[in-house]
Order: structure tokens, then C-alpha cells, then sequence
């Protein structure tokens, strides 16, 4: 009986966390760093303030949390992109499209802000730096599988590192005005690069 009894307050508590968590995205998409706020994000949530704070004392404390929940919306939304990739001559221009969406994407523009924010916050900079490494280590190993290459090919490893600066580059010039069409003219072109380069 005990145990029957914990389990539906385990999945409320998990629920509760994860529509804090969501919630701190969402604020931090649409009101940056600087504009969320525990407050706003509660009551996003639709969360008590005291529930919150039982949870997450702190906005730093709900912040680091975030940056835990992000690396794994970023993850799985990657990999739910890669599972409708085609297959032939037009996969490597799929592979940069789907990189694009994601970098143009609300997970990015929230860890954008996160990324800003850890520049001159050291606590929060400690937490962001090692998760943006192994993102930055699996999206690598991600795109090298899903492009086909052969990293062991001498100037392939440095391809694949150029194309990943180059899509985070087209998703940050996407922030400030809509860049679709300079970004599709970009990608057709360095889709060739790569075919050129590497498939040749």
C-alpha cells in the first residue's frame, strides 16, 4: 500500500519539475536572460510560488537545471530530425537543413541566452562550458555518421567542424532578421563543398 501510494506523488513531483523546466525555456526565449524571472516562470508553469521554491530555491538553481533539460531537448530533437532524412545524391543537403531548423530553432535561441548570461557569471559559465562540450562532441559524432563520412580521411574532421560553425553562424544572423533565403542559397552552396570534397 505504501508503495501504491508514493507512485502517483513521484509522477505529479517529475510532471512538476518538467513544466518548471519547460517553462524556463519558453521564458527564456521570449523574455532573454535578464527578463525571466522564478516569478515569471511559475506562474508560466502553473506552478505555486511555494512549489517552486521547494524544487528550485533559486533562479540559479532553476537556470542549471534548465541547461541539464536543454542539453536533452537539443539531443532528442536531433535525433527526431534524423530519423525523416533521405537517403542519396540530396542527403548531405537534408543533413545541413535539418542542422539549420535546429539552429534556428527556440532550444537554440534559449541556450544563446544561457550562453550570453555564462559569459560574466561565472557559477553559471561552470555548469554551461562542460554541457556545451559534449553537446558540441555528440552533435560532431551525430553529423559524421548522418553525413556517411570517414573522419579517418585526412581534412574530413575539419569539414564537419566548419559546417557545424557555419549553421551556429546562420542561426545566430537568424536572431536579429528572417535570413531563409540568404541561408538556403548558403547551405545549396556548401552542400556541393562537401559532396565535392569528400564524395568527390
Amino acid at each position: 500500500m505504501p508503495t501504491t501510494a508514493r507512485v502517483p506523488q513521484e509522477e505529479r513531483t517529475r510532471a512538476m519539475r518538467q513544466r518548471l523546466l519547460d517553462a524556463t525555456v519558453e521564458c527564456l526565449v521570449e523574455s532573454g536572460w535578464s527578463g525571466t524571472s522564478t516569478t515569471l516562470v511559475s506562474q508560466r508553469a502553473g506552478v505555486s510560488r511555494g512549489a517552486q521554491l521547494h524544487h528550485f530555491p533559486t533562479k540559479d538553481a532553476l537556470v542549471l537545471a534548465a541547461v541539464e533539460h536543454l542539453s536533452a531537448a537539443r539531443r532528442q530533437e536531433l535525433q527526431a530530425a534524423a530519423a525523416g532524412l533521405p537517403t542519396g545524391p540530396r542527403r548531405t543537403r537534408a543533413v545541413l537543413e535539418m542542422l539549420a531548423v535546429h539552429f534556428t530553432g527556440p532550444v537554440f535561441s534559449a541556450a544563446l541566452e544561457l550562453w550570453v548570461a555564462a559569459r560574466t557569471d561565472a557559477a553559471l559559465r561552470l555548469a554551461v562550458g562542460p554541457l556545451e562540450q559534449r553537446i558540441g562532441r555528440e552533435t560532431h559524432r551525430s553529423t559524421v555518421e548522418l553525413l556517411g563520412f570517414d573522419q579517418s580521411e585526412p581534412g574530413v574532421r575539419e569539414l564537419v567542424q566548419a559546417t557545424l560553425d557555419l549553421v551556429r553562424g546562420l542561426g545566430l544572423a537568424n536572431t536579429i532578421t528572417d535570413d531563409t533565403a540568404r541561408r538556403g542559397r548558403i547551405l545549396d552552396a556548401w552542400a556541393e563543398v562537401l559532396d565535392q570534397k569528400v564524395r568527390g
